[in-house]
């Protein structure tokens, strides 16, 4: 590839990334043999430094002459001070010399009033692009206040950080499928980034449904047909469903809106093998302690549910004990949860309004220093 500049530099926060900062280095991309983004991220901020960088990587994956490395940048921002220019400046050249050589920097590509100044440090051209934000109307600042706001300008890995997953949990034939599927379908009623909400469905069911397909296929046929009572399940069955069930989630994140809904997941399955081995097991409690954060549980109880049997289903007289079980989790965790009970369209309005209580208080994402 040949263009006008051997080697262009972008910098960033990208806190988060977004289809500003790709214009820059697609910008920078297209006019330069070599692109080097160093992403520049404080400890106080609540998106990781390696998180950026990946996700701005992956965007990048198929253009190898665009590198991407990170640093950690704890430093004060003062454009007025050349003593933190020069500290600035010099952990951009530390990020620069973490990524493979590619020479000097000739041109600096940037958006902001910087710009300019820090191009002159590199003895590069300045090259600035959309200062006053008319190509591309946002900004991290708008996006941390607001995501569902500026969902179209964020890569899919972004959308799955920022996604606020709403999880319903319950004993069996509590109502979590039927709630989950109401919640997803009045959310995306909504229409704007809304229409994109994702619902994930209930891997464990799915997984009996094979069991049970398998059990019969492989039975004697003199015998009678198995039934449900008769599957036997072990310690690795639930850890298969908690991957099943976190990579089902991490695929509707990536597509979906700023709500994903999920039908259960890996803490919930703590309890299900709780129930059917009597203990959870450390690969089990791990891979439920490094879910993705989640905003809201909402726990259905057996109060105004009738027990309905549909093959699949063998517990109608453990649905108390286990709705307490879901409530000791969930004391335990950190957070936030709510019991519902009452008919359908009331358990609806009630986790519709606690979607609307935590959609209300923002992001939650740290200022920047400076």
């Amino acid at each position: 590839m040949s263009g006008r500049f051997g080697h262009g530099l972008v910098i960033g926060k990208f806190y988060p990334p977004h289809a500003g900062h790709h214009f820059l280095i697609r910008a920078a991309a297209d006019a330069c043999e070599r692109v080097t983004v160093v992403v520049m991220a404080a400890d106080t901020e609540s998106i990781p430094l390696a998180a950026r960088v990946s996700w701005v990587a992956e965007a990048w994956a198929g253009e190898p002459h665009v590198r991407v490395t990170g640093v950690v940048d704890n430093l004060p921002v003062d454009y007025d001070s050349p003593e933190v220019w020069a500290a600035q400046v010099a952990l951009m050249r530390e990020g620069l010399a973490a990524a493979p050589p590619a020479g000097p920097v000739d041109a600096v590509f940037s958006s902001e009033p910087y710009g300019v100044e820090l191009a002159r440090r590199f003895a590069a051209a300045p090259v600035v692009l959309d200062r006053a934000r008319e190509t591309f109307p946002v900004s991290g600042t708008k996006v941390r206040a607001d995501p569902a706001a500026y969902w179209p300008e964020l890569e899919p890995p972004v959308r799955a950080w920022l996604a606020r997953r709403v999880v319903v949990l319950g004993a069996e034939s509590t109502g979590t499928t039927t709630l989950s599927r109401d919640l997803a379908a009045a959310l995306r009623a909504r229409g704007g980034p809304y229409a994109l909400t994702g619902w994930v469905p209930e891997y464990g069911r799915e997984l009996t449904a094979a069991k049970l397909a398998v059990a019969r296929a492989t039975a004697d046929p003199a015998g009678p047909e198995p039934t449900v009572f008769d599957l036997e399940w072990d310690d690795a069955d639930f850890e298969l469903v908690c991957r099943r069930q976190g990579e089902a989630e991490e695929r509707a994140a990536r597509g979906g809106g700023p709500v994903l809904v999920c039908d259960t997941d890996a803490l919930a399955t703590t309890v299900w093998q709780r129930r059917y081995r009597g203990a959870v097991t450390e690969p089990v409690r791990r891979l439920a302690a490094g879910l993705s954060p989640r905003a809201l549980y909402l726990l259905t109880t057996d109060r105004d549910v009738p027990f309905h049997d549909d093959g699949l289903r063998d517990g109608e007289h453990l649905r108390p004990w286990m709705t307490g079980l879901f409530r000791e989790v969930l004391t335990a965790g950190r957070t936030p949860w709510l019991e519902l009970d009452g008919d359908r369209g009331e358990r609806l309005r009630q986790a519709l309004a606690a979607v609307d209580r935590m959609l209300a208080q923002g992001a939650l994402l740290a200022d920047p220093p400076g």
